[in-house]
């Protein structure tokens, strides 16, 4: 999983709807201001590569991402699992800012959070060390980062397996259902990487890309998705297994899913896994 140890990490809030109200973030962006009601409210680093900078969080140059497990933070605070898409995507420049991003691969991602109330920064909540994110080994290529392309078709699910029973944690819903997707989303990053301002819970993002010697490629992980009741309510033990699946669901079911889930028997060519042992 150290091959990302390149890319600058980035994630986006608030791009699914409902989200940030269940994860009782929505006071800490009372203040942003977006240009649609539905627009995502703005991108957090949560991994900043070859960055010699005093500016930026000493944290935020850990290499955080896992493929196979999760570390709880040393210290006593909730953890919840934030099932979403992540991106492997191409880095353009033009005089210092973003001209082009280019997604190339796709699948699960963990943006497992920190829940405290108060944090300065939303960053403050995404890294605290290694093994603190996820993303599957089992990424698709992506033909055209467009409506008609080979994301159409596929969902993204998520279980937590714990005491010997296996729980839905995040609602069964399709890619389309992000609120910024496809072009919307790119050209939307784009702008917002480019102006965003160290503001409330947000940081300036050009500064640190010009900190890291503007970095060739990115992960970008697109939003958290709703949980169900039970993931809303539901922290992370040591001992637990989070499993985040994003499927072609015009070949799969639901049931095919869990099926899969209780067997650890997983068709990779359907569905990308991230499979996360907590400890």
């Amino acid at each position: 999983m150290g091959k990302y140890s390149d890319f600058i990490g980035l994630g986006i809030a608030g791009n699914f709807a409902l989200h940030l109200a269940q994860a009782g973030e929505l006071e800490e962006f009372k203040d942003i201001i977006t240009a649609e009601e539905a627009a995502p409210k703005g991108i957090f680093p949560f991994y900043l590569p070859n960055n010699p900078s005093t500016s930026a969080k000493e944290i935020l140059k850990t290499y955080p991402l896992s493929s196979t497990q999760i570390k709880l933070p040393a210290e006593n605070v909730n953890v919840q699992a934030e099932p979403e898409v992540g991106l492997v995507c191409k880095l353009e420049y033009l005089d210092g800012k973003i001209l082009n991003i280019v997604p190339t691969h796709f699948g699960a991602y963990n943006d497992c959070s920190i829940r405290v109330a108060g944090a300065n920064k939303i960053s403050d909540k995404k890294n605290w060390g290694e093994d603190s994110k996820g993303l599957s080994d089992t990424l698709f290529q992506i033909d055209a980062f467009t409506e008609g392309g080979v994301m159409d078709s596929f969902s993204v699910c998520s279980f937590l397996k714990r005491d010997g029973e296996i729980h839905q944690y995040g609602e069964n819903v399709e890619l389309s259902g992000y609120s910024y997707f496809y072009e919307k989303l790119t050209s939307w990053m784009i702008n917002q990487i480019n102006t965003q301002k160290d503001f409330g819970p947000l940081e300036a993002l050009d500064e640190y890309i010009a900190d890291c010697s503007f970095p060739s490629q990115a992960i970008i992980s697109i939003g958290a998705t709703r949980y169900t009741p039970y993931g809303e309510t539901t922290f992370l033990n040591s001992g637990d297994e989070v499993v985040i699946v994003v499927y072609d669901s015009a070949l799969l079911s639901l049931s095919d899913l869990l099926s899969s889930v209780e067997n650890n028997a997983y068709d990779t060519r359907l569905m990308s896994v991230l499979a996360q042992k907590v400890y």
